[in-house]
């Protein structure tokens, strides 16, 4: 039962932090395409880790350093908005999964069109 608990608060740790890096962050590190993929919270809700995937390499080193620096400012706007007798301390990781997707649609679409007259070949000669 109590892992329910932990999955539901994890998402809505997940919301609540995109939500307060969108409207209450002003730092100019903060920019380019990111998406808050996940955050998993530990079962004593001590600690959080919530993952983020930076699109642009060159934004990703400064992201990263800014989010740690503004841990303390994020953790009291969580603690505001879901009122837990424990507000998780966060940690921001770099989530490379929707980077790994796109290497691999790439990689499909190269061999696909090779597979594809490979096919085509093998039909007209039956």
């Amino acid at each position: 039962m109590a892992g329910y608990r932990i999955d539901k608060i994890s998402e809505e740790t997940k919301k609540e932090v995109d939500r307060i890096i969108r409207e209450m962050l002003n730092d100019p590190r903060i920019r380019g395409t990111y998406a808050v993929t996940r955050a998993d919270v530990t079962r004593d809700m001590r600690h959080g880790k919530v993952y983020i995937s930076i699109l642009e390499d060159e934004y990703a080193a400064p992201m990263l350093k800014a989010l740690k620096s503004a841990a303390g400012f994020i953790r009291n706007e969580l603690g505001k908005s879901l009122q837990l007798r424990y507000t998780p301390e966060l940690t921001f990781v770099q989530d490379k999964n929707i980077e790994y997707g796109i290497h691999i649609a790439n990689v499909l679409k190269q061999v696909l069109p090779e597979n594809q007259t490979a096919a085509e070949d093998d039909e007209e000669n039956q």
